[in-house]
């Protein structure tokens, strides 16, 4: 009876909580669906106080593929983000295995000196990574937006708390077996940290994704152009095309949106296991 006669009472203590929740979704959302709706408008209606399109105009989308190269420029967006995110899970899961599962001398200092360079901004880095790709000849390269990208700091140590987590008996039993530090890694490790390598590897895709100020400094062909920097090259180039531009921007968010609903369920999960085991 007590726990019927409050169900009400918290209910009603919960209902301001969920008014600024909803609240500050719709102000999220906003720009979205401006966007959205602004992709089927002529370009007049664009500069009109009316969010809904009078007469929906289909073929902005595409009059886009017709203007600029957009299916070049998503595949190298798709490309650079797909190989960055391997590179990145693969070196991440390996220093990860380093420092939470190897003995070595001065492990845990150089572990946390390799997490100080996460204080450092990204900008700061921007100069001399940008000297040593000129200094490798890889300027204008799809190699050079991939290299300085597929390490990283907070991906080591996310994966070595999940590494962290797995009991040390495993490698004992699978060392006494006859296996070899790789084998443990890629038989042992590597298979019970699925949740941290699939987060990782989704915070890793959807960040390259739009990356935009690295592309835009080692970029110089249009045809290398990843997706940021090609819409950025149609603002400036073809006129205030708004109800065109927002139409392509659009297009680009289809591929992020497909990834997170299709792993949605694995990205919770490995954020939950992580916050719980972490």
């Amino acid at each position: 009876m007590l726990t019927t006669s409050a169900q009400p009472s918290e209910r009603r203590s919960a209902l301001p909580l969920h008014l600024l929740l909803c609240l500050l979704s719709m102000a999220m959302i906003g720009p979205f669906v401006w966007m959205v709706l602004t992709s089927f408008k002529t370009l007049p209606e664009v500069a009109g106080e009316h969010w809904v399109p009078h007469d929906w105009q289909w073929r902005n989308y595409l009059e886009v593929f017709d203007v600029i190269p957009f299916t070049r420029f998503i595949w190298n967006s798709l490309l650079v983000a797909a190989w960055v995110t391997f590179l990145q899970v693969l070196t991440s899961s390996m220093a990860a295995f380093s420092f939470a599962r190897l003995r070595w001398p001065y492990r845990d200092r150089i572990f946390f000196l390799y997490l100080g360079t996460m204080m450092l901004p990204g900008l700061v880095m921007l100069i001399p990574n940008y000297q040593l790709m000129v200094h490798f000849g890889l300027v204008d390269s799809y190699l050079g937006l991939v290299l300085p990208a597929a390490f990283s700091a907070f991906g080591t140590f996310l994966l070595r708390q999940f590494m962290l987590s797995i009991p040390s008996a495993l490698d004992e039993a699978a060392a006494i077996d006859g296996a070899t530090p790789w084998q443990i890694f890629w038989q042992v490790i590597l298979p019970l940290s699925r949740p941290g390598l699939l987060t990782l590897s989704i915070f890793t895709f959807m960040g390259n994704y739009h990356s935009f100020f690295w592309p835009l400094v080692m970029i110089k062909s249009v045809e290398k152009y990843t997706l940021p920097v090609g819409l950025l090259h149609f603002d400036s180039s073809y006129g205030q095309a708004t109800n065109l531009l927002m139409a392509a921007v659009t297009m680009s968010v289809i591929p992020l949106i497909i990834v997170f609903a299709l792993l949605q369920r694995h990205l919770i999960s490995g954020i939950q296991v992580g916050a719980v085991k972490g």
